[in-house]
């Protein structure tokens, strides 16, 4: 990234970063003892964002612009996103590609190798192991694998897509080991505590979605610079569709079996996970 601008530290630039966010211009906003800066991606042209800076500055309506920021190198945004924050690419990935080798669900055979505890077929019989032989027999990536797991496509297309608008935007603003930290912390979470109510069968990146949701959510609300940027009305939507999962409708329009506890620790996951991030864009 390159700077664009410095600015008085006591200046609220929170409604120039959201018209930056609503015109799809990738920034992110650094704080020191004396000053604040703005970075834009090195595709953009820091000297364009100097000039709405500047009018925005002078009292400007720049709603009322028709904005066409210059990209260096015409570079394509989608690919240029993918590559910055590759660890939410791969995240999407990576879920994908199990969810359909696993045949949502349908190929045992594979599927017993990822879920939060091996299960196995006896004659007709489904059974599975204690969690205690997941650490005897160093089997410790079942605490984590089973967020790769999606049975149906609607299910890993809506967990992919809120992977993109949140996931992406946390990694580039505020860099990939906050994102890993947080998916690490929430997907173990919830696996523990979905895996405590239903057993093993259960999957998919859901948890990690309510927990950047949440993340997301209450750092708009603690934090006047460096923001989202995403609608105010987020938790209030993550409350419907969470009250949606527990009535079983999702379940009904072809969704599957719905995490619902997963849903909800990871959504008290992302927000115990604000202080944490605070600390990462201190330093």
């Amino acid at each position: 990234m390159i700077k664009a601008f410095s600015a008085p530290l006591q200046e609220d630039l929170t409604e120039f970063t959201q018209f930056l966010w609503q015109n799809e211009i990738p920034h992110r906003v650094l704080e020191f003892d004396d000053r604040q800066e703005l970075w834009v991606a090195r595709s953009i042209s820091s000297e364009q964002i100097c000039r709405l800076f500047e009018l925005w500055r002078r009292g400007e309506d720049l709603s009322q612009l028709n904005i066409s920021v210059n990209h260096n190198q015409g570079q394509n945004d989608f690919f240029t996103t993918a590559k910055r924050a590759w660890f939410s690419t791969a995240l999407i990935f990576f879920s994908a590609m199990l969810s359909f080798l696993i045949g949502f669900g349908e190929n045992i055979d594979l599927l017993r190798h990822f879920t939060f505890t091996e299960i196995f077929l006896q004659g007709d019989n489904l059974y599975t192991r204690a969690l205690l032989h997941n650490v005897e027999s160093f089997q410790l990536w079942r605490f984590i694998s089973p967020i790769f797991l999606h049975f149906s496509a609607p299910h890993i297309i809506f967990n992919a897509l809120w992977i993109w608008i949140v996931g992406t935007r946390m990694e580039i603003m505020q860099g990939r080991l906050p994102l890993l930290l947080l998916v690490l912390f929430a997907g173990v979470a919830s696996n523990f505590a979905q895996y405590w109510v239903s057993g093993p069968m259960f999957g998919g990146l859901s948890g990690i979605v309510f927990a950047l949701l949440g993340y997301a959510w209450l750092w708009d609300k603690l934090n006047s610079a460096n923001r989202f940027g995403l609608p105010p009305a987020l938790m209030g939507f993550m409350l419907f569709w969470l009250v949606l999962g527990y009535t079983g409708v999702l379940e009904g329009i072809g969704f599957g079996a719905i995490a619902n506890t997963a849903h909800l620790v990871g959504l008290i996951a992302g927000l115990i996970f604000v202080p944490v991030g605070r600390l990462f864009i201190k330093r």
